[in-house]
């Protein structure tokens, strides 16, 4: 055999080697994913339409066949990275042998129907994300399977049941379940979130310690458009590295707030579009960092404490919709305060209309006495 014979033959393995470099059970997948996607809904611009089987998914360099939309390392795939291009259809049950995928990113598209519950078996999955699709059914227990996710969001979908107990074994850092229809209570959460949201479902019952007790990383709670209801307990804001607290629009009706040490980190908290009664407690102006409060549109009653004007780092405050009564501070209105919001809709004195605070006018002073009366008559009650 002559040298350039033997070099041409190297030449020819090494072009067949790189022309079927994808392990054929990846190649079989992801050819089920595609057969399930409605082949009018793969826009000729999009990434689908550049996957032609005849070449191989993995093989370099990619020139004119599988341009986007996966990631792979040697002869697996790793990345499932769909663009934004309306795909529809279902996801087929067969990505579960893509056993080496770290990301799967589907979202805003149309996919429809039950998240197969293969998917949730792939052992070095970090990403999930299938925001912005239609997805229904519930999230099975099964979902503890995934052992190595970070990053879970299925927000914007139609998921619906409730949350599995089994949530408490995976090693998420972020969880976003908002604006699908979920019910039930919070379980016992993973222990080293930092970002939780799960808004805009219908959970209900109370905020249980049990749920939150083991959460020392938790930077981000919004669990807002909710049908959570009982007190507001004071261990809630003391989470030292919680910082942005969002529970407005649920059913609470008390609230608890103890006085912080100074390692609190909490910066906003929305409370707003709740039952919440009572008197406007002094101590969240304790809080050495916060800097945005909304108690809108409650049941709050009695003086706004003269400490919220003293505070310097405070920058937004929203108490209007209550039946806050007396003198406003006068140094709300100084020319040297530097919080804006509403003190509107109270039961509020003199609040000078040339303020922004006071845009919103005071309740009618019918009501206003009205409310007073009750709360007087409930307070003799409680003493006889």
């Amino acid at each position: 055999m002559t040298y350039s014979t033997t070099v041409s033959l190297l030449l020819l393995l090494t072009i067949t080697a790189t022309a079927t470099v994808t392990l054929p059970s990846d190649v079989a997948a992801l050819k089920s994913i595609t057969s399930g996607i409605i082949p009018n809904t793969i826009p000729s611009y999009s990434c689908l339409a550049s996957w032609n089987f005849t070449s191989d998914p993995c093989s370099n360099p990619h020139i004119t066949h599988f341009l986007c939309g996966l990631s792979c390392s040697t002869n697996r795939v790793t990345q499932l990275t769909f663009d934004r291009a309306g795909y529809t259809g279902t996801l087929s049950p067969l990505i579960s042998q893509l056993t080496q995928l770290i990301t799967i990113d589907l979202s805003d598209n149309k996919f429809s129907g039950p998240i197969p519950i293969s998917l949730f078996s792939l052992p070095n999955l970090q990403t999930l994300n299938l925001r912005s699709n239609s997805f229904s059914g519930s999230i099975p227990p099964s979902i503890s399977n995934l052992k190595s996710i970070q990053t879970l969001d299925i927000s914007h979908n139609s998921l619906s049941g409730s949350l599995p107990n089994t949530l408490i074994s995976l090693p998420l850092t972020r969880l976003d379940l908002s604006f699908n229809q979920i019910t039930g209570s919070i379980p016992t959460l993973p222990t080293n979130l930092l970002e939780l949201a799960i808004k805009s479902n219908s959970l209900s019952g109370s905020l249980s310690k049990s749920s939150f007790n083991q959460l020392i990383q938790l930077e981000v709670i919004e669990l807002s458009n909710n049908s959570l209801t009982g007190s507001i307990p004071g261990w809630f804001f003391l989470q030292q590295p919680l910082q942005q607290l969002n529970l407005a629009n649920n059913q609470f009706t008390n609230i608890e707030i103890l006085k912080p040490g100074t390692n609190s980190n909490l910066i906003a908290v929305d409370l707003g579009y709740n039952k919440i009664d009572g008197y406007l407690s002094a101590n969240f102006a304790s809080y050495p960092m916060l800097s945005s409060l909304s108690l809108r549109y409650n049941k709050l009653h009695g003086p706004i404490p003269t400490v919220y004007s003293k505070k310097s780092n405070l920058k937004r405050l929203f108490l209007d919709g209550n039946y806050l009564s007396g003198l406003p501070p006068k140094e709300f209105f100084s020319g040297k305060s530097t919080v804006s919001g509403s003190l509107g809709d109270n039961c509020l004195k003199s609040c000078p209309v040339s303020s922004e605070l006071c845009v919103k006018s005071q309740k009618p002073s019918v009501i206003c006495e009205k409310v007073t009366y009750e709360s007087v008559g409930v307070k003799v009650k409680q003493k006889s």
